[in-house]
Formats: structure tokens, sequence, C-alpha cells
């Protein structure tokens, strides 16, 4: 008897460290669960913001004042503090009849709220998590609370805590709202990224298992981009209103390594509603020279000057990128420094 139980005891310490080595591999990954609670608040959101804009209260904004410009709704999704709030104020200096603002924290991280343009402009979040599907939703909760808010609101960006302006508020409006930033007479485009030949297409579509995504996503239709983009309108509305790829995307994934929800289903969706009506690339700048465990690039305090601004804005499209990402929070007094000279004068 005591020979027995001390075989069974020597086993499971011999057992242990294995468990830990491969424990990952075959145990299901841990992710932030996405609970029923959450997903039916969610929806009573979007169906509220989607009966509002059938029946939008004429140009009379939530303050009360008649207003026929069309705005931009600025979504900042955020897990820490926004450091770059300084300069983001003084981005959007004077022009506050013409753009909203809406954050997204994660509830979980103990944040400290900035002042300012962004005092009280915090929806309600849920906590969030990268590589899964929490950040869908939290995209598609601001995207919703911003249809709800103002009938206004025409463009919508979302934004980092680590991205920074690298033009001026009116340079951004005027080329988002001139007539000739449309190459279709009667509507405005979203400019989002849309790629289908990136060499890890197929990892990606199968990091949920190999068929999961059938039949509403065949391979050939799937999709991937960046995570922040600006979106017309009509997009947005197309976003929150869809269930049926959502069902999909929001299932966890066994291969977390090729895994990125909020990268795929944005793009994936738009490409298969509306392919022509989207950019098909982003107007957020991102470095992804030299990227670590899938982080792109992140500039720190020495890179920041005159000449990387100018190299940040410069694209291969018809437009300069409008912002960049990412910057390490101690970027913010150099970037202050050359803000009125170089950062705002277009």
């Amino acid at each position: 008897m005591f020979s027995t139980q001390f075989v069974l005891s020597f086993a499971l310490l011999l057992s242990l460290p294995l468990l830990f080595l491969f424990g990952p591999r075959i145990l299901p990954p841990k992710h932030v669960q996405i609970s029923l609670t959450d997903e039916l608040d969610d929806l009573a959101l979007f169906h509220r913001a989607t009966l509002a804009s059938l029946h939008p209260p004429g140009s009379i904004s939530r303050l009360g004042r008649t207003n026929p410009k069309p705005k931009i709704a600025f979504l900042f999704l955020t897990n820490t503090d926004l450091h770059f709030a300084p300069l983001w104020e003084r981005f959007f200096d004077g022009n506050h009849h013409l753009y909203n603002i809406y954050i997204h924290a994660d509830p979980s991280v103990k944040l400290t709220p900035p002042g300012g343009v962004f005092e009280g402009r915090f929806i309600g979040a849920k906590k969030t998590e990268r590589a899964s599907p929490t950040l869908i939703s939290a995209a598609r909760r601001l995207l919703a609370t911003a249809i709800l808010d103002d009938p206004l609101n025409l463009y919508f960006a979302l934004i980092s805590q680590h991205c920074i302006p690298l033009h001026s508020f009116k340079f951004v409006y005027k080329s988002l709202f001139s007539p000739g930033s449309s190459r279709h007479s009667t509507r405005y485009r979203s400019f989002i990224e849309i790629l289908s030949e990136e060499p890890q297409l197929w990892d990606r579509y199968t990091a949920r298992g190999k068929n999961v995504m059938l039949p509403e996503l065949p391979f050939e239709r799937f999709r991937v981009g960046s995570q922040f983009f600006i979106l017309t309108r009509p997009h947005s509305l197309v976003v929150i209103k869809e269930r049926r790829l959502w069902r999909k995307f929001r299932l966890p994934c066994l291969n977390t390594d090729s895994c990125y929800p909020e990268e795929h289903y944005f793009p994936t969706l738009l490409s298969m509603e509306d392919p022509t009506g989207c950019s098909h690339y982003t107007l957020t700048w991102v470095n992804w020279t030299g990227s670590t465990g899938g982080h792109p690039h992140t500039y720190q305090p020495a890179e920041v000057s005159q000449d990387l601004v100018y190299e940040l804005r410069a694209s291969n499209s018809t437009y300069s990128f409008f912002f960049a990402r990412k910057f390490s929070p101690d970027c913010l007094i150099p970037l202050m420094d050359i803000a009125d000279k170089v950062i705002f004068r277009d």
C-alpha cells in the first residue's frame, strides 16, 4: 500500500514540469469571455442606435444647438491613461462644433481621467484583451454610442492611446469632407485597410480550427487589415447591425499566435458588404519593421523630430497619413515642443 502511494506521488511530481511545459499547448487558451449579459447589453445598445439612425432629429446636436455641419467622432480605445491627451487637446483646439470624443477604457485598469475636452467622454465599457473578440465588441460599442449620441457624426475615427495626430484638425476635416475627398459623387468612403494576399492569411483564417468559419465565411473571402480605421456613418451602421459573421469571430482561438480578431472582422465584413465604398488602405501609419510579438515599432523620445513627422505623413495613396502609432508615453514632451511649428502647421 505504501509502495503504491509512493509511486503515485512520485509520478505526480514528475508530471508537474511536463504539465507546465505542454499544458498551454494541450489545454484551450484562456481569454476574457464575452458573457451573455455583456452580449445582451451590446445588442440592446446596437438596436437603439439602429432605430435612432432611422429617425434622426433634424440637425439638432446633443448640446441642443442647431449645427448643419457634419462632425468627426473620435473613438479612443484604451487600457491605459491617455498619455497624449495634451497633444490631442491642442489638435482639437477651436473646433468644438466639428467633432465629438468617446473613450472606451478597460474598467479593470485604474486610469487617471483626463480633463479638458476629454472630461465626461467615457462610455460604458467592458474588459478588453489583446488578440480576442473583446476588442471587436469595444469598437462596435464606441461606434454605436457615437451614432446614438449625435446624428451629425458622419465619420468615425478609431484611435488608440498610443496614436498621435500628424496634421491639424482643419487639415483632417477638410480632407475628409471636401468635394474631392471621394471618388464617388454621391457618397464618402471609409478608410480601412483590406488585404487579401498576406503570407499568414491561411493561419489566421484557421486559428479557430480548419473549417470553423464555414459556411458563412469561405477562405477566399477572408481579409486582414489594421485595427484602426475611419468609417462612414453607413458603414458604421453595417458593423453594429451585423450578427452572422460575429457568431464566428467571437469563438475562441486555438492558435493564439495567429489570432487577431480585431484585424480580421472589420476588413472582412466591409469587403463583403461594400468593397468599392472602402479605400482598402488606412490613414493611420504603423511601423512594422522590427516588430516583436505582434507589436509594431514603438517610437522613443530620441526619434521625435520634424523630419520624423514629415516621414510619417508620406503615403502611397492620394492622402497623407492623418495619425501615427506607436509612441511611448515619454514622447509627449518632445512632441509638444514641435506641435505648433511642425505637427499642426500643414
